[in-house]
């Protein structure tokens, strides 16, 4: 029996960020511990097969863990020691914010999903750059780079530089955050005109590895526009896709009708379409997030031309055992199509 199982229950009781905060007390507690090692010998699946590299950066798995978990970057070792192989920590501002008011994360209990506003609630670039510079986590710890509330949008280009470079020490790669729904006015920085100006601001700053995190609900043609944007501007890769703001009619949970990003087990398919729409359109690595819950939910982003995958909400219903039997369901997916590594099953449907 999976002990999470059992544990779920007890974590369901309390409020879906109380428990949040819970575990990672619990994560955090135990880096720098005997109990680290004894996670990684139990999570960590270790197999040349799995090993990969995507935009300069070699991961020992293509599993990690999506922006938002981790937001002030104070458990990027825990989760490597539960078999991760790298870590997106932040959204990271240029300010200290406390996010928005309380309830702002909601279960979706019967659709596997969870609905978020929180509003970018983190440390500040000051406090978290300091804390990513004293981190040795034994796997690429992304940082998740996100406008300040307070700047109006004509200042954003500044305000995500003074946030690079409050980071850029500890990071080993970045991540261009203009899609989350929860900061008023921050998907309008998805038009060229915005995108240009704060990608051409960062890549100026010296941010390598770049990367642009694009909304599931972006018009295909505005996807394209911005794939091309990254392209012309030598960006490293794509994230596809952040939450959704739009509901399926079909969910059964009544949270549903909360406001903010949905993500979990509702958004897979469509996240992977996306993925696949982008990695049609550019050689560029793509960064695989939305409703990854099992082996097939990754190995599916995978074949469609994702070269890593990202979880959260998979996490919260599955456990810490999740990129271990994610990583395990992979390779036997792997053996069962003929192919001698993850590399060769990036974009086979394509």
């Amino acid at each position: 029996m999976n002990p999470y199982a059992a544990v779920r229950p007890l974590l369901f009781r309390l409020p879906a960020e109380t428990a949040h905060h819970a575990v990672k007390s619990l994560l955090r507690g135990a880096q720098a511990t005997p109990i680290e090692g004894v996670l990684a010998d139990r999570y960590t699946v270790s197999d040349p097969r799995l090993e990969t590299t995507a935009f300069g950066q070699p991961f020992p798995n293509p599993v990690g863990v999506a922006a938002g978990f981790d937001k002030n970057a104070r458990i990027p070792r825990a989760l490597a020691a539960l078999g991760f192989g790298h870590v997106e920590v932040g959204g990271v501002t240029a300010e200290r914010q406390a996010g928005n008011p309380r309830p702002r994360m909601f279960r979706l209990r019967e659709d596997e999903a969870i609905v978020n506003r929180m509003g970018f609630n983190n440390d500040g670039a000051d406090a978290i750059g300091d804390r990513l510079a004293r981190t040795d986590a034994s796997v690429p710890v992304g940082v998740n780079v996100g406008k300040s509330k307070s700047a109006p949008l004509d200042e954003a280009a500044e305000d995500y530089r003074y946030t690079f470079e409050r980071v850029r020490a500890g990071g080993d790669f970045f991540v261009v955050n203009v899609s989350s729904p929860n900061t008023p006015g921050l998907r309008d920085l998805q038009g060229r005109d915005h995108l240009e100006t704060i990608l051409g601001t960062l890549a100026d700053a010296g941010a390598d590895p770049l990367l642009v995190k694009f909304s599931p609900d972006l018009h295909r043609d505005a996807i394209a526009e911005g794939v091309d944007l990254a392209e012309s501007l030598g960006l490293d890769g794509i994230v596809a896709t952040n939450t959704t703001t739009e509901r399926s009619e079909d969910l059964g949970s009544p949270e549903a009708a909360e406001q903010g990003g949905l993500s979990g087990r509702p958004l897979e398919e469509r996240a992977t379409s996306t993925v696949r729409f982008v990695a049609e359109r550019t050689d560029l690595p793509v960064v695989g997030v939305g409703g990854v819950f099992t082996a097939e939910d990754a190995y599916r982003k995978i074949r469609a031309g994702a070269s890593v995958v990202q979880l959260y909400t998979g996490l919260v219903y599955r456990g810490p055992g999740i990129a271990r039997d994610i990583n395990r369901g992979l390779l036997d997916l792997l053996e069962r199509d003929g192919f001698d590594s993850i590399d060769e099953a990036v974009g086979a449907d394509l």
